[in-house]
């Protein structure tokens, strides 16, 4: 039987508040028992893979100073799917159960295991459908002529064809126009190409790339 518990509490701001988590997590903890130790972390945003309380968790565990380890929910532990499957993985071999009172997760039994599992690869599997549509929402725009990625600054048009005339480069330019350098490649890029098109034979479309009536 365990006897020691870890519990863990997580609020995003400083300005909420945290003890509805530890209530919760202290009447289970009392309830079977246990032997509390509190982590907590405030106004830490759950994004983040490292924490001050929770990298303290992780190293007590492996010092193995409790047995099981208790969140309100799986977000307060880990946003990223990834890191929560990581975490996971390292209490498991340390022979440490985790449990999440709001899923009714107890990875120290068969069919809580089987529920934690579940759960990380379904949410995968939705991280996955939303890339592919995202990607596919991405080409239908670009199909459409739509310009993907964030938009073109704009230049001071004279203060540009002054900088070309007298040969600045194009980190000069950038620094003159006060633009990224990225963006001023695209902006020379983007010139080149309209010259070409204005230079081009009659009767030669760029844009459509077919041949049309003079």
């Amino acid at each position: 039987m365990p006897s020691r518990i870890a519990l863990y509490a997580r609020v995003s701001t400083t300005e909420q508040i945290v003890e509805p988590q530890l209530h919760a997590l202290r009447q289970y903890a009392t309830a079977r028992g246990l032997e509390p130790v509190e982590y907590v972390d405030h106004g830490v945003s759950g994004a983040k893979d490292r924490r001050p309380s929770l990298d303290r968790l992780v190293a007590d565990a492996r010092r193995r100073r409790f047995d099981v380890v208790a969140i309100t929910k799986l977000d307060r532990l880990a946003r990223s799917v990834k890191h929560l499957t990581m975490l996971a993985a390292d209490l498991d071999a340390l022979g440490i159960g985790l449990v999440v009172l709001d899923q009714a997760i107890d990875t120290t039994t068969p069919s809580g295991r089987l529920l934690f599992n579940v759960l990380g690869s379904i949410a995968e599997f939705e991280r996955d459908l939303i890339r592919e549509r995202t990607r596919a929402g991405m080409a239908a725009a670009q199909r459409k002529g739509a310009r993907i990625g964030r938009p073109m600054a704009e230049v001071d048009e004279l203060a540009l064809r002054r900088g070309l005339r007298a040969g600045l480069s194009v980190s000069a330019l950038a620094r003159s126009l006060g633009v990224a350098r990225s963006t001023m490649r695209r902006v020379l890029a983007e010139r080149e190409m309209a010259e070409r098109v204005e230079n081009s034979e009659p009767g030669f479309s760029a844009t459509a790339g077919v041949e049309t009536p003079a």
